[in-house]
Protein backbone atom coordinates (compact mmCIF):
# COMPACT_ATOMS: atom_id res chain seq x y z
CA UNK A 1 0.00 0.00 0.00
CA UNK A 2 1.43 3.34 -0.81
CA UNK A 3 1.35 6.16 1.09
CA UNK A 4 1.43 9.72 0.33
CA UNK A 5 3.12 13.05 1.83
CA UNK A 6 0.15 15.10 3.56
CA UNK A 7 -0.08 18.31 2.22
CA UNK A 8 1.01 21.28 4.72
CA UNK A 9 -1.86 22.88 6.13
CA UNK A 10 -3.55 25.62 4.16
CA UNK A 11 -2.09 29.01 5.68
CA UNK A 12 -5.00 31.81 6.39
CA UNK A 13 -3.68 34.49 4.71
CA UNK A 14 -2.28 37.59 6.87
CA UNK A 15 -4.74 39.81 7.95
CA UNK A 16 -5.20 43.22 6.51
CA UNK A 17 -3.19 45.91 8.23
CA UNK A 18 -5.66 48.82 8.78
CA UNK A 19 -5.08 52.21 7.90
CA UNK A 20 -4.75 54.43 10.47
CA UNK A 21 -4.93 58.37 11.14
CA UNK A 22 -1.50 58.66 11.13
CA UNK A 23 -0.96 57.10 7.61
CA UNK A 24 -4.26 59.11 6.22
CA UNK A 25 -2.15 62.17 7.03
CA UNK A 26 1.17 61.15 5.21
CA UNK A 27 -0.75 60.00 2.63
CA UNK A 28 -2.56 63.86 2.25
CA UNK A 29 0.98 65.38 3.05
CA UNK A 30 2.29 63.36 -0.11
CA UNK A 31 -0.16 63.92 -2.38
CA UNK A 32 -0.83 67.69 -1.77
CA UNK A 33 3.48 68.10 -1.91
CA UNK A 34 3.86 66.04 -5.27
CA UNK A 35 0.66 66.66 -7.63
CA UNK A 36 1.38 68.87 -10.22
CA UNK A 37 -1.43 70.52 -10.34
CA UNK A 38 -1.82 71.33 -6.12
CA UNK A 39 2.09 72.36 -5.70
CA UNK A 40 2.23 75.07 -9.11
CA UNK A 41 -0.75 76.41 -7.75
CA UNK A 42 0.90 77.23 -4.22
CA UNK A 43 4.18 78.64 -6.17
CA UNK A 44 1.55 80.57 -8.11
CA UNK A 45 -0.01 82.13 -4.91
CA UNK A 46 3.84 82.82 -3.24
CA UNK A 47 4.40 84.96 -6.16
CA UNK A 48 1.28 86.64 -6.91
CA UNK A 49 0.84 87.55 -3.36
CA UNK A 50 4.04 88.92 -2.99
CA UNK A 51 4.66 90.35 -6.51
CA UNK A 52 1.10 92.18 -6.77
CA UNK A 53 2.00 93.55 -2.73
CA UNK A 54 5.68 95.16 -3.81
CA UNK A 55 4.06 96.67 -7.31
CA UNK A 56 1.07 98.37 -5.25
CA UNK A 57 3.55 99.55 -2.61
CA UNK A 58 5.74 101.00 -5.87
CA UNK A 59 2.69 102.50 -7.42
CA UNK A 60 1.43 103.92 -4.18
CA UNK A 61 4.35 105.90 -3.22
CA UNK A 62 5.00 107.16 -6.42
CA UNK A 63 1.41 108.75 -6.35
CA UNK A 64 2.40 109.60 -2.83
CA UNK A 65 3.51 113.39 -3.57
CA UNK A 66 0.28 113.91 -5.60
CA UNK A 67 -2.35 112.75 -2.80
CA UNK A 68 -4.38 114.90 -0.88
CA UNK A 69 -4.07 115.41 2.63
CA UNK A 70 -7.46 113.80 3.70
CA UNK A 71 -6.09 110.56 1.33
CA UNK A 72 -2.85 110.77 3.57
CA UNK A 73 -4.16 110.50 6.56
CA UNK A 74 -6.18 107.48 5.92
CA UNK A 75 -3.02 105.33 4.19
CA UNK A 76 -2.34 102.10 6.26
CA UNK A 77 1.30 100.76 5.68
CA UNK A 78 0.38 97.67 6.98
CA UNK A 79 -2.55 97.03 5.10
CA UNK A 80 -0.92 98.65 2.00
CA UNK A 81 1.79 95.81 2.37
CA UNK A 82 -1.02 93.27 2.89
CA UNK A 83 -2.73 94.25 -0.27
CA UNK A 84 -1.42 91.47 -2.27
CA UNK A 85 -3.35 89.21 -0.34
CA UNK A 86 -6.21 90.25 -1.92
CA UNK A 87 -4.93 88.83 -5.22
CA UNK A 88 -3.16 85.78 -3.75
CA UNK A 89 -6.08 84.24 -2.55
CA UNK A 90 -7.48 83.48 -5.79
CA UNK A 91 -4.66 80.64 -5.45
CA UNK A 92 -5.40 79.77 -2.04
CA UNK A 93 -8.56 79.09 -2.91
CA UNK A 94 -8.34 77.37 -6.42
CA UNK A 95 -6.07 75.28 -4.17
CA UNK A 96 -8.14 74.10 -1.54
CA UNK A 97 -10.81 73.09 -4.51
CA UNK A 98 -7.98 70.92 -6.46
CA UNK A 99 -6.81 69.03 -3.49
CA UNK A 100 -10.84 67.42 -3.18
CA UNK A 101 -11.91 68.37 -6.69
CA UNK A 102 -9.21 66.34 -8.57
CA UNK A 103 -9.56 63.05 -6.92
CA UNK A 104 -13.46 63.25 -7.68
CA UNK A 105 -12.10 64.22 -11.77
CA UNK A 106 -9.41 61.03 -11.63
CA UNK A 107 -11.46 58.48 -9.50
CA UNK A 108 -8.80 58.18 -6.92
CA UNK A 109 -11.47 59.25 -4.30
CA UNK A 110 -12.98 56.07 -4.67
CA UNK A 111 -9.60 54.12 -4.50
CA UNK A 112 -9.17 56.32 -1.50
CA UNK A 113 -12.27 55.03 0.44
CA UNK A 114 -11.22 51.76 -0.22
CA UNK A 115 -8.00 52.14 1.69
CA UNK A 116 -9.60 54.21 4.66
CA UNK A 117 -13.27 53.52 4.62
CA UNK A 118 -13.57 55.94 7.88
CA UNK A 119 -15.08 59.23 5.42
CA UNK A 120 -14.77 61.21 8.87
CA UNK A 121 -11.36 60.57 9.61
CA UNK A 122 -10.29 60.79 5.97
CA UNK A 123 -11.44 64.36 5.04
CA UNK A 124 -10.39 65.57 8.41
CA UNK A 125 -7.21 64.36 7.70
CA UNK A 126 -7.26 66.12 4.41
CA UNK A 127 -8.15 69.65 5.97
CA UNK A 128 -5.36 69.34 8.88
CA UNK A 129 -2.74 68.81 6.00
CA UNK A 130 -4.26 71.71 3.78
CA UNK A 131 -4.81 73.77 6.39
CA UNK A 132 -1.25 73.35 8.03
CA UNK A 133 0.32 73.90 4.52
CA UNK A 134 -1.72 76.97 3.29
CA UNK A 135 -0.97 78.33 7.67
CA UNK A 136 3.25 77.74 6.53
CA UNK A 137 2.95 79.71 3.60
CA UNK A 138 0.49 82.14 4.29
CA UNK A 139 2.56 83.82 7.20
CA UNK A 140 5.43 83.14 4.55
CA UNK A 141 3.64 85.44 1.63
CA UNK A 142 2.15 87.70 4.59
CA UNK A 143 5.61 88.67 6.46
CA UNK A 144 7.55 88.94 2.79
CA UNK A 145 5.08 90.91 1.54
CA UNK A 146 4.63 93.35 4.74
CA UNK A 147 8.56 93.99 5.08
CA UNK A 148 9.71 94.18 0.88
CA UNK A 149 6.75 97.03 0.91
CA UNK A 150 7.89 98.69 3.64
CA UNK A 151 11.38 98.58 2.66
CA UNK A 152 9.21 100.50 -0.66
CA UNK A 153 7.49 102.88 1.89
CA UNK A 154 10.28 103.53 3.46
CA UNK A 155 11.90 106.18 0.62
CA UNK A 156 8.61 108.32 1.61
CA UNK A 157 9.09 107.46 4.95
CA UNK A 158 5.46 106.57 5.46
CA UNK A 159 6.71 102.78 6.82
CA UNK A 160 5.76 100.61 9.42
CA UNK A 161 7.79 98.29 11.51
CA UNK A 162 6.06 94.88 13.20
CA UNK A 163 6.16 96.64 16.91
CA UNK A 164 3.72 99.31 16.17
CA UNK A 165 -0.06 99.05 17.16
CA UNK A 166 -1.80 96.40 15.44
CA UNK A 167 0.76 95.59 12.81
CA UNK A 168 2.14 92.04 13.79
CA UNK A 169 -1.42 91.09 14.60
CA UNK A 170 -2.84 92.14 10.88
CA UNK A 171 0.25 90.73 9.48
CA UNK A 172 -0.29 87.35 11.12
CA UNK A 173 -4.00 87.61 10.21
CA UNK A 174 -3.02 87.66 7.04
CA UNK A 175 -1.64 83.93 7.11
CA UNK A 176 -4.45 82.85 9.13
CA UNK A 177 -7.05 84.55 6.50
CA UNK A 178 -5.31 82.40 3.35
CA UNK A 179 -5.08 79.18 5.36
CA UNK A 180 -9.21 79.73 6.28
CA UNK A 181 -10.09 80.61 2.60
CA UNK A 182 -7.79 77.57 1.19
CA UNK A 183 -9.88 75.42 3.76
CA UNK A 184 -13.50 76.99 2.79
CA UNK A 185 -12.74 76.39 -0.89
CA UNK A 186 -12.21 72.32 -0.17
CA UNK A 187 -15.84 72.54 1.80
CA UNK A 188 -16.79 74.22 -0.94
CA UNK A 189 -15.36 71.37 -3.73
CA UNK A 190 -16.67 68.57 -1.03
CA UNK A 191 -20.04 69.77 -1.88
CA UNK A 192 -19.99 70.44 -5.61
CA UNK A 193 -17.69 67.94 -6.33
CA UNK A 194 -16.97 69.75 -9.36
CA UNK A 195 -13.85 72.09 -10.12
CA UNK A 196 -15.37 74.76 -12.20
CA UNK A 197 -17.88 75.35 -10.51
CA UNK A 198 -16.19 74.95 -7.00
CA UNK A 199 -14.00 77.62 -8.18
CA UNK A 200 -16.33 79.47 -9.55
CA UNK A 201 -18.48 80.03 -6.36
CA UNK A 202 -15.10 80.53 -4.01
CA UNK A 203 -14.72 83.60 -6.36
CA UNK A 204 -18.30 84.58 -6.26
CA UNK A 205 -18.14 84.50 -2.62
CA UNK A 206 -14.97 86.51 -2.21
CA UNK A 207 -15.43 88.79 -5.14
CA UNK A 208 -18.49 89.31 -6.18
CA UNK A 209 -20.77 89.72 -2.97
CA UNK A 210 -18.72 92.60 -1.72
CA UNK A 211 -19.88 94.22 -5.16
CA UNK A 212 -22.88 94.01 -4.68
CA UNK A 213 -23.01 94.62 -0.89
CA UNK A 214 -21.23 97.81 -1.94
CA UNK A 215 -25.03 98.70 -3.86
CA UNK A 216 -26.70 98.25 -1.14
CA UNK A 217 -28.40 101.41 -0.05
CA UNK A 218 -28.52 103.33 3.27
CA UNK A 219 -27.39 101.99 7.12
CA UNK A 220 -28.45 98.68 7.29
CA UNK A 221 -26.84 98.30 3.28
CA UNK A 222 -23.56 99.30 5.06
CA UNK A 223 -23.86 96.92 8.06
CA UNK A 224 -24.83 94.05 5.95
CA UNK A 225 -21.44 94.91 4.05
CA UNK A 226 -19.86 94.48 6.59
CA UNK A 227 -20.56 91.26 7.20
CA UNK A 228 -19.89 89.72 3.68
CA UNK A 229 -17.18 86.95 3.96
CA UNK A 230 -14.19 88.42 2.68
CA UNK A 231 -15.36 92.07 4.01
CA UNK A 232 -15.15 90.27 6.92
CA UNK A 233 -12.21 88.18 6.82
CA UNK A 234 -10.11 90.54 5.55
CA UNK A 235 -10.46 92.69 8.64
CA UNK A 236 -8.08 91.29 10.60
CA UNK A 237 -5.17 93.09 8.06
CA UNK A 238 -6.04 96.11 8.91
CA UNK A 239 -4.00 97.92 11.87
CA UNK A 240 -6.18 100.90 11.79
CA UNK A 241 -9.87 100.09 12.37
CA UNK A 242 -12.31 101.36 9.62
CA UNK A 243 -15.51 102.86 10.19
CA UNK A 244 -17.23 100.54 7.17
CA UNK A 245 -15.34 97.39 8.42
CA UNK A 246 -16.04 95.28 11.62
CA UNK A 247 -13.05 95.27 14.25
CA UNK A 248 -10.15 93.02 13.42
CA UNK A 249 -11.05 89.98 15.71
CA UNK A 250 -14.73 90.49 15.30
CA UNK A 251 -14.25 90.45 11.81
CA UNK A 252 -12.36 87.15 11.86
CA UNK A 253 -14.57 85.52 14.33
CA UNK A 254 -17.62 85.54 11.65
CA UNK A 255 -15.36 84.10 8.86
CA UNK A 256 -14.26 81.35 11.33
CA UNK A 257 -18.06 81.17 12.18
CA UNK A 258 -18.77 80.54 7.73
CA UNK A 259 -15.64 78.61 7.52
CA UNK A 260 -17.40 76.21 10.64
CA UNK A 261 -20.40 76.24 8.65
CA UNK A 262 -19.28 75.04 5.15
CA UNK A 263 -17.03 72.23 6.87
CA UNK A 264 -20.24 70.92 9.02
CA UNK A 265 -21.95 71.01 5.76
CA UNK A 266 -19.11 69.19 4.09
CA UNK A 267 -19.04 66.62 6.50
CA UNK A 268 -22.13 65.72 6.50
CA UNK A 269 -22.50 65.15 2.97
CA UNK A 270 -19.02 63.38 2.70
CA UNK A 271 -20.79 60.62 5.16
CA UNK A 272 -23.38 60.04 3.58
CA UNK A 273 -22.90 60.76 -0.31
CA UNK A 274 -21.72 57.92 -2.37
CA UNK A 275 -18.31 58.71 -4.03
Amino acid sequence: MSTGTAAPPAQSPAPAKRATFGNVLSSEWTKIMTVKSTFWTMIAAVIVTIGLSLLLALAFTSAWDQMKPADRAQFDPASFGLVGINFGMVAFGVLGVLVITGEYATGMIRTALTAMPRRMEYLTAKVLVLGLITLVVGQIVAFASFLLSQLIFKSKDINASLGDDGVLRAVIGGGLYLALIAVIALGIGVLLRHTAGSVTTILGVLFVLPIIGSFLPGDWGRTVSKFLPSNAGGAIMTARPLDDMLSPWAGFGVFLLYTAIVLVAAFAVFQKRDA
